[in-house]
């Protein structure tokens, strides 16, 4: 099965994306988080893949930018209810160190921000992960530090911009693009500044 693909990104579309990998074309399907951060077409891309299989559909790829967004996606599916799609929309909304520290608070309603997640089905996403491991010791960081933690900054920005209207997906798709510019220490009006500059506001 393939676990990694390094090749060059032909094409991004809304749900997946084409990487060359010495004139083969692989599709893989992707979140909107992962598409946003994707590099411009042309480019070498290095994706974290998760391969299945079904009858239905044949060999799918699913691409991460990290292990841990990978070891997530594999975590969410082993929840009753919870395919690659709802999967994936889980961690559009929640990357995983969030995810852990939603679940050990309890917080259903973070996870029930993801695009066809109910709350019945996020309270047992939240019920099945508190105190299980992802990885590399994200259930010990998150009880260290990240239960308690303020909103991040980003967080807060998507939230202004979807209070202006803006949809959940473009709204962080433009924050996390203005974060990768700005840097991690960019404060939430610059964020909200640049995210409506993108959207051309």
């Amino acid at each position: 099965m393939i676990g990694r693909l390094r090749g060059i990104l032909a094409e991004a579309g809304e749900e997946d994306a084409l990487i060359d990998v010495m004139g083969v074309g692989y599709v893989v399907r992707c979140g909107s988080r992962t598409l946003a951060r994707l590099p411009a077409p042309g480019d070498e891309a290095l994706l974290h893949i998760e391969s299945q299989f079904a009858e239905s559909t044949g060999l799918r790829l699913y691409g991460f930018l990290s292990r841990e967004e990978r070891r997530a996606f594999v975590a969410l599916q082993d929840i009753q209810g919870v395919g690659p799609k709802a999967a994936l929309a889980v961690l559009d909304v929640l990357p995983p160190a969030e995810l852990v520290a939603a679940a050990a608070r309890g917080d259903q309603a973070a996870v029930a921000r993801a695009n066809g997640v109910g709350p019945k089905l996020a309270a047992r996403i939240v019920a099945e992960l508190k105190g299980k491991s992802l990885g590399d010791g994200l259930v010990a960081a998150a009880h260290a530090t990240l239960p308690a933690a303020a909103p991040s900054s980003t967080g807060e920005a998507v939230a202004a911009l979807m209070g202006l209207g803006v949809a959940e997906v473009n709204a962080r798709r433009v924050v996390d693009q203005a974060a990768m510019k700005l840097g991690e220490e960019a404060d939430v009006s610059a964020l909200i500044k640049a995210g409506l500059q993108e959207l051309g506001r």
